[in-house]
C-alpha cells in the first residue's frame, strides 16, 4: 500500500503520522521483515502491506481512514503473539497497525481503577500496577503477551478462578471504529462497541486505552510442580484421571489454580494456591498425585515473585518468548463432559505410540471455572462462560516448518477425544487461534455470533477490521 513514495496512498499515510516517515515501515525498506514485520509464528508468514507504528489514537484514526480509502483490510498488533500473526492481518496485503508506543498507565486512587495502554505487555503491567500502590488484576503467564489482544480475546491465567478474566475486569474502552471515529465505550456509551470488545474485539475497533478494575495483589502464594516420570500408558492416564477428578470436584477452592503438561515419558503437575502454606497442605496433594521423582512447593509473598516465578513458565515460555515454527490444536471440556477411564487410557496409548515428526512437543491441560464462569454466557462476546478445562497440543519444529506428520499427530489427540466427547471441539477459547479450524467463528463465539454479526454489521459494514477468522458482518 503506498509502496512508492509518490503514491497517494503513501501520502495519505505520511499524512496519518504528521509526516514522520520513522512511523511507517514498507517492504522495500531494508530488513522489512526482521525490524517491522516480526511474525511470532513462523510457521505462517505474512507479510502486510505497511506496518504503521502510530503515537496518539488520532494517527490510529487516520491510518485506517487511508486504510478505507484506498480499500485494505486493518488489524492491530500489541505483543504480537497470534498463534497464526492474526495481528499483521494473517493474510498478505493488510494494514497491520502496531501499538508499541501506546504505554500510557494511570491509577485513580479514589476508586483504583487503572488506564492502561494497549501497548504494555502483562510483565510491564505487572509492575506498573503494583508500583502505582500494591494492586493487581488477572492475566496471563507469558509476559511478553500485549494487553491489546490479550484483553479483548478473553485473558486467562493464575487468578481468574478469583478474579475472572481479563476482560471481565475491562470498565471502558477508547476505540477506533471503521469510519475512523474514536468512541469512549463502555455499558452506557456505546455499549454494542463495548460487548463486541470483550471477547471479539480484533473484528470490531483498535483500543487505544481501556479503563480497567483492579484489585488488592495478595500477600503469600505458594507455587507448586510435581514431575512424574511414569512407564506406561496406563499409569499416565491413571495419573491424569486423579488430576482430572481432584479439579472438578464442585467445591473445590478458587484459590486454586493448576495445569497439567505432557510430553514424551514425562508428566508435570504445576500451579499456584492464593494462600497460606497451611491451607495449600490441608488439599493434600502428595497423596493424591503420588509416585512423584520431584516435587517442590514455594511460598511467594512479593507480588511480582509471585507472578514471574520459572515454575509457571516450565514448558509455556517455549512458545510464549520467541519466534518458532509451531501448530497448536485445542479443545475444551465442560465439567459434566470430561474424559473417562477408557478414553484416557486410549489417548495416552495414541500419545505414547504414534509417530509425532518432533521431538518437541506437549499438551497443555490448563483449569479454568471458578469466576469466569460467575458471568452470564451473553454479558460479554466471550462465550466460554461453561468451560472447565482446555487442552492446547503444540507441535514444535526447530529447524524450519512442522511437518504434516506432526499436524497429523496433533490431529490424532482431537480425534481419539471428540470421538467420546463430542462437544470438546465445540467451544474453542478465541486465543487458542488454529488457521485450520473449520467454523472457526462459530467455535469462538458460539452463541453470542448472531448478536456479533449484527453488531458488526452495523459499525463496519465493510469488514475494515478484519482476518480470516474474525466476525464478519451480518447479510440480509
Amino acid at each position: 500500500m503506498g509502496n512508492a513514495p509518490s503514491s497517494p496512498a503513501h501520502a495519505c499515510l505520511l499524512s496519518a503520522v504528521g509526516n514522520d516517515s520513522s512511523l511507517l515501515a514498507f517492504p522495500s525498506q531494508p530488513f522489512y521483515e526482521s525490524t517491522a514485520v516480526k511474525p511470532y509464528n513462523l510457521n505462517f508468514p505474512v507479510y502486510p502491506a505497511v506496518v504503521a507504528t502510530p503515537e496518539i489514537s488520532e494517527q490510529v484514526a487516520g491510518i485506517v481512514q487511508c486504510a478505507v480509502d484506498y480499500d485494505h483490510k486493518v488489524q492491530a498488533r500489541s505483543g504480537g503473539r497470534s498463534y497464526a500473526n492474526f495481528g499483521l492481518g494473517g493474510v498478505n496485503g493488510e494494514v497491520a497497525i502496531d501499538m508499541k508506543h501506546f504505554k500510557q498507565f494511570s491509577l485513580d486512587e479514589s476508586t483504583n481503577s487503572a488506564n492502561i495502554g494497549p501497548g504494555l505487555d502483562l510483565g510491564e503491567l505487572t509492575k506498573r500496577l503494583y508500583d502505582a500502590g500494591g494492586r493487581a488484576v488477572s492475566h496471563g503467564v507469558v509476559q511478553a503477551i500485549g494487553v491489546g489482544g490479550h484483553f479483548t480475546i478473553g485473558g486467562l491465567g493464575p487468578l481468574s478462578r478469583l478474579w475472572g478474566a481479563a476482560l471481565d475486569n475491562i470498565e471502558e474502552a477508547e476505540v477506533v471504529l471503521a469510519n475512523a471515529s474514536i468512541v469512549r465505550a463502555s455499558k452506557e456509551s456505546y455499549p454494542d462497541v463495548f460487548y463486541a470488545i470483550r471477547g471479539a474485539g480484533a473484528g470490531f475497533g483498535i483500543v487505544t486505552e481501556f479503563k480497567i478494575r483492579t484489585y488488592p495483589s495478595l500477600q503469600e502464594s505458594v507455587e507448586f510442580k510435581y514431575e512424574f516420570s511414569f512407564g506406561n500408558s496406563a499409569e499416565r492416564a491413571n495419573l491424569y484421571l486423579a488430576w482430572q477428578e481432584f479439579v472438578s470436584e464442585p467445591n473445590l477452592t478458587r484459590k486454586f489454580s493448576s495445569r497439567m503438561i505432557l510430553t514424551q515419558g514425562v508428566m508435570m503437575i504445576l500451579g499456584q494456591f492464593h494462600g497460606s502454606k497451611e491451607e495449600y497442605d490441608q488439599l493434600g496433594l502428595e497423596k493424591r498425585f503420588p509416585g512423584a521423582k520431584s516435587s517442590n512447593a514455594v511460598v511467594l509473598t512479593d507480588w511480582l515473585a509471585m507472578l514471574g516465578h520459572d515454575i509457571q513458565k516450565e514448558v509455556i515460555g517455549v512458545v510464549g518468548e520467541i519466534p518458532l515454527h509451531f501448530y497448536v490444536k485445542s479443545l475444551s471440556f465442560q465439567p459434566d463432559m470430561l474424559l473417562s477411564p477408557s478414553t484416557a487410557e486410549e489417548l495416552f496409548h495414541y500419545m505414547d505410540t504414534a509417530d509425532q515428526g518432533t521431538p518437541t512437543w506437549f499438551v497443555v491441560i490448563s483449569l479454568a471455572g471458578g469466576a469466569i464462569n460467575d458471568v452470564p454466557v451473553h454479558a460479554t462476546a466471550y462465550a466460554q462462560r461453561n468451560i472447565l478445562l482446555y487442552l492446547e497440543s503444540f507441535g514444535i519444529n526447530l529447524l524450519g516448518d512442522v511437518s504434516q506428520t506432526t499436524v497429523d499427530f496433533l490431529y490424532g489427540i482431537n480425534n481419539v477425544i471428540t470421538k467420546a466427547v463430542p462437544q470438546a471441539d465445540k467451544s474453542i477459547y478465541p486465543g487458542f487461534v488454529d488457521p485450520f479450524m473449520p467454523n472457526a467463528q462459530q467455535a469462538y463465539w458460539g452463541p453470542n455470533l448472531p448478536k456479533l454479526r449484527e453488531i458488526k454489521a452495523a459499525i463496519d459494514p465493510n469488514d475494515v477490521f478484519h482476518n480470516p477468522q474474525s466476525v464478519q458482518p451480518a447479510r440480509n
